[in-house]
This record gives C-alpha cells, structure tokens and sequence, in this order.
C-alpha cells in the first residue's frame, strides 16, 4: 500500500512486514488478489491481500507524539 512499512496479518495469525506488495507476494508466494471488507452503510473497503491460500490483513504503523 503505497511504499510504506506495512504489517500484515495471515488468518492464521503470522505477522510479514512488507513495504510493497511485490514484497510480500515474494515472501509469500502465490498470486495477488484485493481483500474487501463490509461496513456499515453498504460501504466496502480495501483491508488486504489474499496471497496464495492465505489472507493478510494490512495494519499501518500509528506513531503519536507524546
């Protein structure tokens, strides 16, 4: 997402850190496809990848001066 440091999640609960999704598919392997979450209000969002037969969660880093 955008070159910045990204930790994603699997389902299975191992964490990758990636900057780009070139580098987590590989350090994964498999093909690339978006993953899509709903929300409320019929609304849709990009939350992921799927990567093989494994679905990563993306998380942005959240720094907040103290």
């Amino acid at each position: 997402m955008n070159g910045k440091m990204m930790l994603y999640r699997d389902q299975y609960g191992q964490t990758i850190w990636a900057k780009t999704v070139k580098e987590l598919r590989e350090k994964v392997g498999g093909h690339v496809s978006k993953m899509y979450r709903d929300r409320p209000g019929n609304k849709v969002v990009h939350v992921g990848y799927v990567v093989g037969s494994r679905w990563f969660s993306a998380f942005i880093p959240l720094e907040i001066s103290a």
